[in-house]
């Protein structure tokens, strides 16, 4: 159904502006003003009540934003200016903030709350000049209609935001599970008997239960976590598996503490039986929820079978959420090919886009089961990295940089070429909006190709 149109809602706000005496349309917005720096204190302290909040307002760079962002809100709602322009404009204004609390997933209800606080706020100092009692009237109902119709027309882009989100999410997965998915189910099992054996072997010499390798981290753990978990959600044998592979780190493994001798001597057969069992049951699970999915062939890019950008938003939201939440970091690498449209103009765009598909092969082989790699058009690629450190993320990055400058490229008629790429490395720093994240990594790649190129340069702290 479609929506009230920018002009019409302009329209709606400029009647209401009509509805007040000047005067106490001046004096609202001589208050709003003069106290906004008040208000957005008294905002932030109530919205900070809230527990849930606090999941969201107490970045570092938020927590300092917010006072000035949300002053700047407050005059500008409060402007009381009845120009077309200028009345969509803020319109404007109150949609992108919808989306952006759509896009960090911000219960409505919490700026609703925020809202409601600031309109009492104001309307007691607007109570705090000599008066009559119409004024006061008046003042309550502009105050109050104002702040209403900023909030109806934030909650409608935050809705239809968050329907976009949610259709995509539901598409990407029916879609991760569908791209080759018989390849797919038999790669995560023979990744989970790799992982087995690795553990017998360490086991057989002896190695202590505090070194041997934790499922969870393995490359069947890692693409578990972070892409078959979401994909089944909602399925029994997902919590099974999920709860199969706590039950061998955290209780099995640890019983190969206890020597294997005297009065513990059947210790060890008996623990490695449970753990075959464990082992067996995940695979089974695994079996029963590849022979659910169904085949959805959309989100990747036709040239490269990539990622492309249709997906990038629930990914980025689900791996910012799982690194809240277990207190894990990510990382994003913005890759560039250097002087590619040289290569297109040399050799052709056939050249060109064999030269796209060999390098995505490269990034694909050079990452793990959990990892992502995205083609964002053109020459440029997202690589997302998950449950790394920062040292981790910057030798991932150099690694992939050294293998570019290495490979040989084929091209038509037998041609070879060589090439660079330029890599900006951004870390989650614990910020909500995963804009943010790729802002660094793109400028880390600005500074990359700018700095002489074939280099990766680690994102700063982006200011504002």
């Amino acid at each position: 159904m479609p929506g009230i149109s920018p002009e019409q809602q302009a329209a709606e706000w400029k009647l209401l502006l009509g509805q007040f005496p000047a005067p106490v349309v001046t004096q609202i917005k001589e208050l709003a003003t003069t106290h906004q720096r008040e208000l957005a204190g008294y905002f932030y302290e109530q919205m900070l009540q809230d527990a849930q909040a606090m999941f969201f307002l107490t970045h570092e760079q938020v927590k300092s934003r917010l006072h000035g962002t949300l002053q700047q809100w407050i005059v500008s709602v409060f402007s009381m200016n009845d120009d077309d322009a200028a009345l969509q404009a803020l319109i404007a204004q109150q949609k992108q903030i919808g989306e952006i609390h759509a896009r960090i997933k911000i219960p409505i209800h919490l700026v609703l709350r925020g809202a409601r606080h600031l309109r009492e706020r104001l309307f007691v100092l607007f109570c705090q000049r000599p008066l009559d009692l119409e004024h006061k009237l008046f003042g309550q109902r502009l105050i109050s209609e104002t702040v209403d119709l900023a909030m109806e027309i934030m909650s409608r882009a935050f809705s239809d935001a968050y329907d976009r989100n949610s259709r995509s999410e539901e598409g990407y997965r029916l879609f991760s599970v569908a791209h080759n998915i018989g390849i797919e189910q038999e790669r995560q099992r023979s990744a989970l008997l790799d992982w087995e054996n690795y553990l017998m072997f360490d086991l057989a010499v002896g190695q202590l239960a505090t070194q041997l390798p934790r499922l969870c981290n393995s490359e069947f753990g890692l693409w578990f976590r972070h892409k078959g978990a979401h994909t089944f959600q909602g399925l029994r044998e997902t919590e099974l598996i999920l709860e199969g592979m706590r039950q061998i780190d955290e209780v099995l493994l640890p019983l190969f503490e206890q020597p294997a001798a005297g009065a513990d001597a059947d210790q060890h057969p008996q623990s490695l039986r449970l753990l075959r069992e464990q082992t067996k049951s995940i695979i089974f699970h695994l079996g029963n929820l590849f022979e659910q999915a169904t085949v959805l062939e959309s989100g990747r890019d036709v040239l490269t079978h990539m990622l492309n950008r249709k997906f990038l938003p629930v990914i980025m939201a689900k791996e910012v959420a799982y690194a809240r939440q277990n207190e894990r970091s990510f990382a994003v690498l913005a890759v560039d090919i250097d002087r590619f449209k040289h290569i297109n103009d040399e050799f052709g765009h056939e050249a060109g886009d064999l030269v796209l598909q060999q390098l995505a092969s490269l990034l694909s082989n050079h990452c793990r089961g959990g990892d992502y790699v995205f083609r964002m058009g053109g020459e440029e690629f997202l690589v997302l990295l998950v449950d790394v450190t920062q040292a981790h993320a910057l030798g991932v990055a150099e690694k992939l940089r050294h293998q570019a400058a290495q490979e040989r490229f084929r091209l038509p008629g037998e041609q070879v070429l060589q090439l660079t790429v330029s890599i900006g490395v951004a870390l989650y720093d614990g910020h909500p909006d995963y804009q943010h994240l790729l802002r660094r990594a793109d400028q880390a790649l600005y500074e990359a190709k700018h700095g002489g190129r074939n280099q990766v340069v680690l994102a700063r702290k982006l200011e504002g």
